[in-house]
């Protein structure tokens, strides 16, 4: 299966049980694991090519196991996710995935999210995908593909921005988002849809995956 992502960082959220992000895991040539996310990667004969973060949820065989692609980052201020995203930049990686981040704990899969924006300077891709739907971060005017009907949903990250969309069934015009449920719930019309950008907007856009 071809892949657009050079790297999968897969996070120790909810492990993904759709056929969509499992075969992109499986086709991408290069894994990095967060800390305890090694034990289902192994568990379903995954091997990570480097596992990142504090080691405080790995489990002592797979410190063993893995002992040389093990790269421990002390640093409490940021999470294991960062940690591997950043390790992925500083590896060459450009066009990043990442797996496993929603899930389990909700305030974990809150901060995970928005972490996106900080993310996307580093690369020229950097998604992420669950088993209902694929997040991406917008830190710009662009123009974005999608399915006719397709739900989605635009959170903005800078509420002092203001966005305008085309090609939706809601539109938005020159709107700052205060909240994240007031760009929540609305439908593509076309194959593509555009979102413009104040300078000092940046958006979070969710595609919802088909049923």
């Amino acid at each position: 299966m071809e892949t657009l992502y050079d790297c999968v960082v897969v996070a120790n959220g909810s492990f993904p049980q759709t056929a969509g992000p499992l075969e992109l895991l499986k086709a991408t040539p290069v894994i990095i694991a967060c800390d305890g996310a090694v034990q289902n990667l192994h568990e379903r004969g995954l091997v990570p090519s480097a596992i990142v973060g504090d080691l405080d949820s790995i489990p002592p065989e797979m410190l063993r196991l893995y002992a040389d692609r093990i790269h421990t980052v002390e640093d409490q201020e940021i999470n294991d996710l960062t940690k591997a995203v950043r390790f992925a930049h500083a590896s060459g990686y450009r066009k990043v995935l990442i797996l496993g981040a929603t899930g389990l704990r909700e305030d974990h899969t809150l901060g995970n999210i928005s972490l996106l924006t900080d993310f996307a300077p580093l690369f020229e891709v950097v998604e992420m995908l669950s088993d209902y739907g694929r997040f991406i971060p917008v830190l710009r005017t662009t123009t974005l593909p999608c399915t006719p009907g397709q739900q989605i949903s635009i959170f903005s990250m800078y509420p002092c921005g203001e966005i305008t969309t085309e090609g939706l069934r809601w539109p938005i015009t020159r709107r700052r988002l205060t909240s994240w449920w007031q760009g929540s719930l609305n439908e593509a019309l076309e194959t593509e849809f555009t979102l413009t950008l104040s300078p000092d907007a940046r958006l979070i856009v969710y595609f919802q995956s088909p049923a």
